[in-house]
């Protein structure tokens, strides 16, 4: 079996990086660090298991086996909104934890997966019956 090539080059340890990056920054913001404290009692292995998240999307060595969509409809107090915060909060990260082309690619592939992930919560708070809004 052939496996397949990253997606665009980083290391596992620029991943891991910055992941820890974003989550001390995470801690430290007004918005986010209260949201992400309601959920996250175990920083280390959130952040271990959101590190094998981003080495199984980008270097494809999967790693992990979560439900990131799942995972944010069901905490219930994700909205919409948290969404654009986080991304600018992970991109200033990036800016300060990567060359600019690796920056760029992981940004982008950041934010079509909070694309997705915020479409997903807004349709889990769509009553039952109702037109979706996208």
């Amino acid at each position: 079996m052939t496996a397949f090539p990253p997606r665009f080059f980083v290391t596992p340890e620029q991943i891991d990086a910055q992941v820890a990056a974003f989550y001390a920054a995470v801690r430290q913001h007004p918005q986010l660090g209260p949201l992400f404290a309601r959920h996250v009692t175990d920083w280390p292995a959130h952040e271990e298991k959101i590190s094998r998240f981003w080495r199984n999307a980008i270097l494809r060595e999967g790693v992990y086996d979560g439900s990131p969509m799942l995972a944010h409809r069901q905490a219930g107090d994700v909205t919409p909104d948290h969404f654009p915060v986080w991304l600018d909060l992970f991109d200033t990260t990036l800016a300060h934890t990567l060359p600019p082309e690796a920056a760029a690619a992981w940004s982008a592939m950041a934010h079509r997966i909070g694309r997705a992930l915020s479409m997903g919560v807004t349709e889990a708070r769509r009553p039952e019956g109702s037109v979706p809004r996208f």
